[in-house]
């Protein structure tokens, strides 16, 4: 296994990601999963509170990982966001290879890192404007 999830090192971030092997720049650490659904069903779950691990390929294909704690891709984090530390920096990203998604590796990652990922400015600045009209609860 080359993936755990413990404790992340990003404050309020809950669980992380962490590698237990070293990955060279370019890897694919891990394919996103999730269920497959299209945004009309997605924005069904949002009203329903049952988001936040979403990842949208088009109108007709995203995955979600709400459902789906046992999938570990979801535990990546991204250290550009609200609960910034010194010295961590997002080291991967999300790319799409036909249908799927991956998180890979934008540089070479050591055995015991934590996998951070950019989750996009337009994920934040949602997540900041939820949490300025209070529509999302932080921790």
């Amino acid at each position: 296994m080359a993936l755990i999830v413990k404790t992340s090192q990003l404050p309020n971030a809950g669980k992380g990601l962490f590698t237990t092997r070293p990955f060279k720049k370019g890897a694919k650490i891990i394919e996103y999963k999730g269920d497959i659904i299209d945004w009309k069903e997605y924005t069904k779950r949002v009203k329903e509170d049952k988001d936040g691990y979403l990842f949208f390929i088009n109108k007709h294909r995203c995955i979600d990982a709400f459902s789906t704690p046992k999938f570990k891709a979801r535990y990546a984090n991204d250290a550009a966001g609200l609960g910034r530390v010194k010295g961590l920096k997002n080291n991967s990203s999300y790319e799409v290879f036909d249908d799927k998604c991956f998180i890979v590796a934008e540089r070479d990652i050591e055995a015991g890192e934590e996998i951070f990922v950019n989750y996009t400015k337009e994920y934040w600045d949602c997540i900041r404007y939820n949490i300025k009209h209070k529509l999302y609860k932080t921790k």
